[in-house]
């Protein structure tokens, strides 16, 4: 759920930011802060916003609304999709970035003389030409989808809801139980997963850098 998003969202940044827009350079430091702010901090501010009686169920208790438990009920994964897309969105953007300025300009201004418009030079030229860069911003929100268990820990504990109970979590959970024979089993389907992912994502990247030929 989160890998697709994060990369239309960071892509809409990137396009953005890329028509010229004054303050470049704050832009993209902001985009990367959260990337540098501990994450005990980050999960506390989430805690108190999206807890039973947090910020936002006090603020929908005053609309007559009923208060939310945000992270022990089905909310909980569109709370943790919200804070991957949060930590990681800026550091994408700025992968973006530099591959949308290494892209010639004398392109989009042939293209524009022989009268495309914005959507044909998005589709012909900007989107061929960001693929690879695409592909290494996919494969890293992956990787860093994976990672995502750190968060989910700190915010829920060790037997969080359903919902975003991970392998991880299983993994954790039977290694503090000397469950061993199951750990191990976990181990090694996340070890197949992973590769076989891997191998997938380069076929793709293969069979696009082919037809983009």
């Amino acid at each position: 759920m989160a890998v697709p998003l994060i990369i239309l969202i960071s892509l809409g940044f990137a396009l953005l930011l890329n028509t010229g827009v004054k303050g470049l350079s704050f832009y993209r430091s902001s985009f990367i802060l959260p990337l540098v702010v501990p994450v005990a901090s980050v999960i506390l501010v989430w805690q108190i916003l999206f807890h039973e009686h947090g910020a936002l169920s006090q603020l929908m208790q005053l609309f007559g609304l009923s208060a939310v438990d945000w992270i022990n009920s089905g909310w909980s994964v569109c709370v943790l999709v919200l804070l991957y897309i949060w930590k990681y969105c800026g550091y994408n953007v700025v992968l973006f970035l530099a591959g949308l300025n290494s892209i010639p300009k004398e392109y989009y201004e042939s293209a524009r003389m022989d009268g495309a418009g914005p959507w044909k030079c998005f589709t012909r030229i900007t989107l061929p030409f960001l693929a690879p860069t695409g592909f290494f911003v996919l494969v890293l929100s992956i990787i860093n989808s994976l990672k995502v268990f750190r968060e989910s820990y700190q915010l829920a504990g060790s037997y969080p809801d359903r919902h975003i109970y991970m392998l991880q979590h299983f993994m954790n959970n039977n290694f503090s139980n000397l469950n061993y024979q199951r750990l191990s089993t976990a181990a090694f389907l996340l070890f197949v997963l992973i590769g076989l992912m891997v191998f997938a994502l380069f076929r793709f990247e293969a069979k696009l850098g082919r037809d983009l030929e």
